[in-house]
């Protein structure tokens, strides 16, 4: 099932400078955690559950992701 993204609140990481540089936005669902990429907003979209999200958020903080 698609989620309806019509009246998604996109947000970009206070990271990515007040320039409006290109990243990754996300939006909170009821359900789920839409991510797209900020260049390019009409190219697609991943959808995950907030479980895989909240687990993708933890590895990230700690650092399981770093070379």
């Amino acid at each position: 099932m698609t989620p309806n993204l019509s009246r998604a609140v996109w947000h970009k990481s206070s990271r990515s400078g007040g320039t409006g540089g290109n990243c990754v936005e996300v939006a909170h669902l009821d359900t789920a955690v839409a991510v797209r990429d900020s260049k390019a907003p009409d190219d697609g979209t991943l959808v995950f559950a907030r479980s895989v999200w909240a687990t993708f958020l933890n590895a990230a903080k700690n650092g399981e992701f770093d070379s």
